[in-house]
């Protein structure tokens, strides 16, 4: 049987974090923080976009507004002239 991924172990956890340690050093507890405060607000924008989509589902439609009736138009007739011919 074939594992398609690889999952690391407790050991390679271990080395990862010792890892983490020497590239970030003091920073680590800032980069923490923002890493946080990065998942917080995409919750947030998450949220969001959730409640905006079922409060539009949930809005009833607006009816149209009722059409007034239109006024008759006054009819204008122009009769086609016809050139003259002139002998």
């Amino acid at each position: 049987m074939t594992i398609l991924a690889w999952v690391p172990g407790p050991f390679e956890w271990m080395v990862i974090g010792v890892i983490a340690l020497l590239f970030f050093g003091r920073r680590l507890p800032e980069v923490g923080r923002s890493l946080g405060k990065g998942i917080v607000e995409f919750k947030k924008g998450l949220k969001d976009v959730e409640n905006e989509v079922v409060n539009a589902s949930q809005q009833q439609p607006t009816p149209p507004p009722p059409a007034q009736p239109q006024q008759p138009q006054q009819a204008t007739h122009t009769t086609p002239t016809t050139p003259s011919t002139q002998g």
